[in-house]
């Protein structure tokens, strides 16, 4: 990989070799891996790191699993090591996780490494993720412009194996259109739950085209809407003047605005409460809840088993 410092990752031995001691070599450079070093000077980028972990694999090995979304602007659980799979997954070194590649693995180049395809990528963590993470980086990939739903679905139906279940449920959640994880997340509760999808993305234009606003989730023929609230515009009165319009407009269509936020999917239960409360008065039918939810989302002792 060619970076604008010019200055990649270098092996111990190499760095001997070309006359550094033990002591310049600590001076002047850092450790990235055992036997593996980059000078202090340079930012330890992820692409950095990924240059030095393929330093010191099995020769043929590429970029994988969490590694390989994070180079894609996928979102995953955070997971320290560099992630490779080669031919022989004999590397045993720290920071460094190694799987077997597998048998018609698609690998591409991206970004000066070879990495598996957004959509490899997705079927290999099915072996790794939950329900939920998975149809999170489905999500966000589809976001990035890194495929679309219809391309992973018909990816799972030709998959084989361990998990190949878990990935095709996964791709059959994934939507288009969704602005974060927690919206995802969000979605897959009440989803989860047995509870009617929700539109998802649903955009509001007027008559030349401007967009006016979107909402994360509704139920438009009820008029109720459903958003998750991060709070990341709190400071900025440009966006607290826009709600307020917002909310004005909402008022004057009589649209129902139920907002969560990230502590209510920490409450899972009684959020559900809620959302089948505001669907109850919107005159929506709201079927009995299913269990599923609960494998996937924290309850407190004692809350309502059947909100509905």
């Amino acid at each position: 990989m060619t970076r604008p410092d010019g200055t990649p990752p270098v092996r111990r031995a190499d760095a001997m070799a070309a006359g550094h001691t033990d002591g310049r070599l600590r001076r002047s450079h850092l450790a990235l891996f055992r036997g593996v070093h980059i000078e202090r000077a340079v930012p330890v980028t992820l692409g950095v790191r990924i240059e030095a972990a393929l330093l010191v694999v099995t020769p043929g090995s590429h970029v994988s699993h969490h590694t390989a979304a994070t180079l894609w602007g996928g979102i995953v659980p955070d997971h320290p090591d560099i992630h490779v799979s080669s031919p022989r997954n004999r590397t045993r070194r720290d920071g460094i996780t190694a799987h077997r590649r597998k048998e018609g693995q698609e690998v591409v180049g991206f970004r000066g490494f070879r990495v598996t395809s957004p959509v490899q990528t997705f079927l290999d963590l099915a072996h790794c993720l939950t329900l939920v993470d998975l149809v999170v980086l489905g999500d966000s990939l589809v976001k990035r412009r890194r495929t679309t739903p219809e391309q992973l679905v018909s990816a799972t139906l030709r998959h084989r194996g361990p998990y190949s279940r878990l990935a095709r449920r996964a791709a059959a959640l994934v939507r288009a259109g969704v602005d974060s994880a927690m919206e995802t997340r969000m979605r897959l509760l009440i989803v989860l739950a047995g509870l009617p999808e929700p539109e998802v993305d649903h955009r509001v234009h007027d008559h030349d085209g401007t967009l006016l606003r979107r909402y994360d989730l509704s139920y438009l023929p009820y008029r109720l809407i459903i958003e998750y609230d991060g709070r990341q515009h709190a400071e900025s009165e440009e966006q607290w003047l826009t709600d307020l319009a917002r909310d004005e407009t909402l008022d004057d269509e009589q649209i129902r605005r139920l907002v969560v936020v990230s502590r209510h999917l920490l409450d899972a239960g009684n959020t559900l409460a809620r959302i089948t409360r505001a669907m109850r008065r919107a005159g929506m039918p709201v079927p009995r809840l299913r269990d599923e939810w609960r494998r996937h989302f924290p309850a407190r002792p004692g809350d309502l088993a059947v909100p509905a």
